[in-house]
């Protein structure tokens, strides 16, 4: 079924939400993912931390999703954008409509204190020009880009093609996981794990099966991705409140 919504996305650009942005089920490995593609010409995809009207985190997406409702909008994927502390905020840098919210993040922790702390850590970001990017906190830090979203987490899952050396193949590590690349500057690629994997064969599935040259790591067992309607990831209970959340909306006036 994909095939036929991305070229439907690339012929036509007024085909559907489920062109511009679009997921499917994939088995690799022996394990299950969710995979969501969103064109970056045909879809907005945003970040979103704080409700406006109000100041306060939304925390969730159900809260995020009537937000939308009560503004015209249909929400048609979200998925928690990252690590956060233990306040609440994100853990590294936070951008959100070209604003920085929260600082880069280059503090060398304990890795066994956090996957933030597995080195190198990453930013996912989209710039000015709405071409989104995977790169190395490192290499944020040396180019200075000025994005009109980023957010940082960590660790890098791929590298310029490689696998985070630091990962086991055949590591007990064993958690339910969620990641982001940018498969090319217009096409950004989120998956979840539908069960518990380790981080060497969730960064297969992004270098193997994906495509993807650099990859990162958003967060663990709390993450949920929710598209179009249904929530994949692990069970509700086992999910916190968010920080920052990735969302893609369409105004109900489509709808």
């Amino acid at each position: 079924m994909l095939p036929a919504l991305l070229l439907c996305a690339a012929a036509l650009a007024g085909c559907g939400s489920r062109a511009a942005q679009s997921g499917e089920q994939v088995r690799f490995d022996g394990a299950v993912y969710r995979v969501v593609s969103v064109d970056l010409r045909h879809a907005d995809l945003t970040l979103h931390w704080r409700d406006p009207d109000t100041g306060k985190p939304f925390a969730d997406i159900d809260a995020l999703r009537e937000w939308g409702k009560r503004h015209g909008k249909v929400l048609r994927f979200a998925a928690n954008a990252g690590i956060y502390d233990r306040k609440g905020a994100p853990l590294g840098l936070y951008v959100e409509d070209g604003k920085r919210l929260e600082p880069l993040n280059t503090a060398h922790g304990d890795p066994s204190a956090g996957n933030f702390s597995l080195r190198p850590n990453g930013v996912f970001l989209i710039d000015k020009q709405n071409h989104a990017r995977v790169m190395s906190t490192s290499d944020y830090q040396t180019q200075r880009p000025d994005p009109r979203l980023a957010t940082q987490s960590g660790p890098m899952l791929v590298i310029d093609g490689a696998l985070n050396p630091h990962f086991i193949a055949d590591s007990n590590s064993l958690k339910w996981r969620s990641g982001v690349c940018a498969r090319s500057p217009d096409r950004v690629v989120f998956a979840i794990s539908e069960t518990p994997v380790n981080f060497h064969a969730f960064a297969r599935l992004f270098r193997d099966r994906l495509g993807c040259r650099n990859a990162l790591y958003l967060d663990g067992t709390i993450s949920q991705f929710y598209d179009h309607g249904d929530y994949f990831g692990p069970p509700l209970f086992m999910t916190k409140p968010y920080a920052g959340m990735f969302a893609v909306f369409e105004d109900a006036a489509r709808h």
